[in-house]
């Protein structure tokens, strides 16, 4: 007898059911003050661990929905990391074959991640950075015409935040919200969170969080003009903070350390902005996005202490 004759009432979810409604929780240790809430939302806990779950199964999903991919078919992707392992798993689920190009200078849990759930990993030189696997990429698109969902220029990726993440910050802080921050990538994140609460509450303030000039913060970008993400609109942003790449070091390591938070740089970032954000209010509900999950990152300096 199988699992599902022997359990007639039991619901069984696939893997995908279980992307989004990710915990929203207190800090408890990196920032105290009366009157105001700090709230970080925990997208670690994502099935392929980040953020990047949401914005990879929406955008796949969609493009199978408008025939504009069928299953079988080939996917290309530039990706500084979690995007890439994002779409690995859901190119997986969904059916078609992912094509990922990066940096050789990803860490190697990254490269290996995405390569365990099938994808083929190509790296580009480190001195052309992500732009540079954009642009090869592209080439792929135009020379072997694979697919290019070209997540920086996609609606859907930004979508994915309006019908989700959006709506779950909402729905979790009981309509409280009055701040939200969001570290600054393809600004999917930030664009869709953003049109979503503004139309419940045109006051609650957008703030991102944004590399300071030379600081290499992974996951955070601060992007040249002919580079800038399409689906970006700066109206939709109230205000952008910059950190440098030793503050978001130093505060991912805190919220390891403290908060028992385990989290990548990028993630570091957003915290310390939203900190900087509530330390001049009197009175709020800061929300943070922490984007993914530290252990992607062992390889690397994160973690070590200076």
């Amino acid at each position: 007898m199988g699992l599902k004759e022997n359990n007639k009432d039991m619901k069984t979810r696939s893997i995908i059911d279980f992307v989004g409604n990710t915990p929203l929780v207190e800090a408890q240790h990196i920032f105290k003050k009366e009157g105001v809430t700090l709230l970080l939302k925990l997208e670690g806990n994502n099935p392929g661990g980040s953020v990047k779950d949401r914005a990879a199964y929406n955008m796949i999903s969609q493009a199978l929905k408008r025939k504009e991919i069928k299953k079988g078919d080939t996917l290309v992707e530039a990706t500084s990391g979690n995007t890439g392992i994002a779409l690995a798993l859901m190119a997986k689920v969904l059916g078609v074959h992912m094509v990922l190009v990066m940096s050789e200078n990803a860490t190697i849990e990254r490269v290996k991640t995405m390569r365990a759930y099938g994808a083929e990993v190509i790296l580009t030189s480190k001195e052309l950075g992500i732009q540079g696997a954009r642009d090869h990429a592209l080439a792929l698109n135009r020379k072997k015409g694979y697919f290019i969902l070209n997540q920086f220029d996609n609606p859907d990726n930004a979508k994915a935040h309006y019908k989700t993440t959006g709506p779950e910050i909402w729905r979790d802080t009981e309509g409280q919200v009055t701040h939200f921050i969001a570290a600054m990538g393809t600004t999917g994140t930030i664009m869709g969170v953003s049109s979503f609460l503004k139309e419940k509450n045109k006051d609650i303030q957008i703030i991102g969080a944004q590399p300071k000039d030379g600081a290499k913060i992974p996951g955070i970008r601060k992007w040249p003009q002919e580079y800038l993400p399409a689906i970006f609109n700066a109206a939709k942003v109230d205000q952008v903070i910059e950190v440098s790449e030793g503050e978001a070091k130093e505060m991912t390591q805190r919220l390891a350390s403290e908060e028992g938070i385990f989290a990548g740089m990028s993630s570091g970032g957003s915290v310390l902005t939203a900190i900087k954000v509530a330390e001049k209010l009197e009175r709020g509900v800061v929300v943070a996005i922490v984007c993914d999950r530290g252990d992607r990152y062992l390889s690397s300096t994160l973690f070590e202490k200076e």
